[in-house]
């Protein structure tokens, strides 16, 4: 039976479509649903819903079951609805009555609400480990190569000298802002919905900051009302922070995708981390990038996915809710897989060195020219129309000394600064509180 269900069966054919595929998104909660009841079992004991007798047998055969979900060795059977009720059933088999007691002061609605924000705490700390190892190798190869000049493009026409160090160095720092939109997204994630029940809160007398302080959570979800409003809302700015960091890997794996290319030559990889052609025994295509460029694409679109799927949808709960998993779970084992790529791509990147010895480039020495003539006291606009009529009429004579020295230019990349950017955001999660915390839990 269903944990809701009383003495009427549900037609077959309405509990498969009702169910659809929660029982294989959930096994994805498992270990954060056991987490949960630990500390919400601790709470009953404090106000007397559960004896001491009995939360020594819960506690202990939740942590069993935690080291089996760890393990790979829970199941979600086929009769068995969701996580919660698999649980549920395999602690009243194993330890009878008692298992029974530990939905007192809970909803479903409540318990799923809280499952999530502790499996999107730890899947935002797997993104942010992700991030940081790219965001290491970006900088690692701005500093390498920072003398190395490339053309910089505007309109995609060449504009002015760029450099390897200025191309990493800018994907390094698009994600730290990106770092920031997580951050908000984990300050959201980050407060406790337990004890909301059904929406409408408990007539037990529930102790709603201990279980905030068992699982780690910064502050609660004080109205009970919102706690259950901010389901849908929570994922959907989930998705806006990976949203935001796949689009700096799809722009960055677009910029791969034209410097890799013939007619550009700029960079390379190894012929075995490339793909080649079935006719065509030249071809050394960028496959991965162009698969990161899709993925990441696919998920710039996940936040409106979100949101339409939840728009107008009244205050309370509601069973649309319930579909936003199957969006927005693999959405996470795809980003970190892009992030993990793309590391490793780089890892084997090579670069291409004197591409502006190319006559073709020339151009991009106008600014310079100009500027040098501004130095020796010409008026600029005076400096910027003669050296326009010296390109047009064929007499232009590139200077290439480039001597950029303000920060954040080609001769100053101030990685230093970046690095303490992404550093101080990245401190700002508090990692280490939500990891001691469920240590104490599990002990």
């Amino acid at each position: 039976m269903k944990i809701w269900q009383k003495n009427i069966d549900v037609d077959s054919f309405v509990e498969s479509f009702t169910v659809g595929n929660d029982r294989v998104m959930d096994l994805q909660l498992a270990a954060a649903d056991v987490l949960g009841s630990l500390a919400h079992t601790r709470m009953l004991n404090s106000i007397n819903l559960m004896t001491d007798e009995d939360l020594v047998l819960v506690q202990k055969e939740l942590k069993n079951i935690y080291k089996e979900i760890l393990a790979g060795d829970f199941r979600i059977e086929d009769s068995v609805e969701d996580v919660h009720s698999q649980v549920e059933m395999l602690l009243t088999q194993r330890i009878g009555e008692a298992g029974k007691k530990i939905h007192s002061g809970r909803s479903r609605n409540d318990q799923v609400l809280v499952d999530l924000k502790l499996y999107f705490r730890s899947e935002i700390q797997h993104i942010i480990q992700n991030t940081e190892a790219l965001f290491n190798e970006l900088i690692q190869l701005s500093e390498r190569y920072k003398h190395i000049l490339i053309p910089g493009y505007t309109h995609l026409q060449i504009a002015m000298p760029s450099s390897f160090g200025l191309w990493f160095g800018a994907y390094a720092e698009s994600l730290v802002d990106d770092l920031e939109m997580m951050r908000a997204a984990w300050k959201v994630c980050n407060k406790n919905p337990l004890g909301s029940a059904a929406g409408y809160g408990s007539s037990f007398p529930l102790n709603r900051t201990m279980t905030t302080q068992l699982l780690g959570f910064e502050d609660l979800n004080y109205n009970v009302v919102y706690a259950q409003m901010g389901r849908g809302k929570t994922e959907r700015i989930l998705a806006q922070g990976m949203s935001s960091i796949a689009a700096t890997l799809a722009k960055f794996a677009m910029d791969v995708c034209l410097y890799i290319n013939q007619n550009f030559g700029f960079i390379s990889f190894p012929a075995h981390l490339t793909t080649g052609s079935s006719i065509m025994p030249h071809k050394k295509n960028p496959d991965v990038f162009e698969l990161i460029r899709s993925r990441c694409n696919k998920i710039q679109a996940l936040p409106n996915e979100i949101a339409l799927m939840t728009t107008n949808l009244p205050s309370g709960y509601h069973r649309d809710l319930q579909l936003l998993k199957e969006n927005l779970f693999p959405a996470f084992k795809s980003l970190n897989e892009c992030l993990e790529i793309a590391t490793f791509m780089l890892e084997n990147i090579s670069v291409k060195e004197n591409i502006l010895d190319d006559p073709k480039y020339d151009y991009l020495f106008s600014v310079e020219v100009v500027n040098n003539e501004v130095l020796k006291g010409v008026p600029f606009r005076e400096a910027y129309r003669t050296i326009g009529i010296d390109i047009d009429e064929g007499r232009f004579k590139p200077s290439k000394e480039v001597n950029h020295t303000h920060e954040g230019s080609i001769g100053n990349l101030c990685n230093d600064q970046i690095q303490r950017m992404f550093g101080e955001v990245k401190a700002t999660f508090g990692f280490e509180k939500v990891e001691s915390a469920l240590d104490d839990l599990l002990k």
